[in-house]
């Protein structure tokens, strides 16, 4: 019996891992080419899931939860193409103090609009049900988050290895001034990694809005551990993130299993580890010298 609850806390911190990596390969993207370190992200990730709210009960919850992530999107794309790209060739505490602005301002925001107190909003009722395989039972819901993220993970991956505007992003990522000398722009290319990065961690908005509550420092509150699976995997690289992300999820899983009150200190002493054992994280290029 110990072992099924063993088995159900992997499977629940699979789960959160997973929302933490939709959240941090749009940071490790934004990054990588943009040279942004965007603390707004989170912002966008509670923004996702207040728009769930709003919308779940005029189109439903599966028009919310396909709308919710397109219209984030857009909404990165404005921010992107008025303020983001002013920053990318400033100092990079310019963009540090613009995006963490940002983020007050929606955090603040969104207080105003829909209250500081948390909104309810449950499971759909025909998402609702558990899965019963022997004596492991598990939700069905949360199956369906697990299958989701790897799909948008999947997606991810197949459009940045297996497309020429995959090609050019990484290409930008590692040479840009080389794309540039062959007379193509970054600009659009990076538009569209924000539209991407953000409507990721917006549809990690929708997906736990049912679970886990909404309130306005929700984004604050997991762009901490998005910036911790990226630390742990290494800048710039998509497996590192990948597998930072169920490695941070199954630890602190596990934590909560076996002594609750380290759960989260679990995740911090699990990226001192891995920074004294390689400093550059798990996937990360050796840096050759600061500057």
């Amino acid at each position: 019996m110990q072992l099924i609850f063993i088995l159900e806390q992997v499977l629940n911190g699979l789960l959160v891992g997973s929302l933490y990596l939709l959240i941090a390969l749009g940071l490790s993207l934004i990054f990588s080419l943009g040279g942004i370190v965007n603390l707004a992200h989170g912002a966008f990730y509670a923004i996702g899931a207040y728009l769930t709210v709003a919308l779940a009960d005029h189109i439903g919850f599966g028009g919310a939860f396909l709308a919710a992530p397109a219209l984030v999107a857009l909404l990165g794309l404005v921010i992107e193409r008025f303020l983001l790209r002013r920053f990318y060739r400033a100092d990079p505490i310019l963009s540090l103090l613009l995006t963490f602005g940002l983020a007050m301002v929606a955090e603040q925001t969104l207080r105003m609009v829909f209250g500081a107190a948390p909104v309810p909003f449950s499971i759909p009722q025909e998402l609702r049900g558990q899965v019963l395989i022997g004596d492991f039972i598990y939700s069905r819901y949360r199956l369906l988050i697990l299958a989701v993220s790897a799909a948008a993970v999947l997606g991810l991956w197949l459009l940045l290895s297996r497309t020429a505007f995959g090609r050019v992003v990484r290409a930008g990522v590692q040479n840009p001034d080389m794309v540039a000398a062959l007379g193509i722009s970054l600009k659009p290319y990076m538009s569209a990694v924000v539209a991407i990065a953000v409507g990721l961690a917006a549809l990690a908005g929708v997906m736990t809005a049912p679970i886990s509550g909404v309130h306005p420092a929700m984004g604050a509150e997991i762009l901490t551990f998005a910036f911790v699976v990226v630390v742990i995997g290494g800048l710039g690289s998509f497996w590192g993130v990948i597998a930072a992300a169920f490695i941070v999820g199954v630890v602190r899983g596990l934590a909560a299993y076996f002594y609750p009150p380290a759960t989260e200190a679990s995740v911090y002493l699990l990226m001192v580890l891995v920074l004294l054992l390689r400093p550059r994280g798990l996937f990360g290029e050796r840096i050759q010298k600061f500057e």
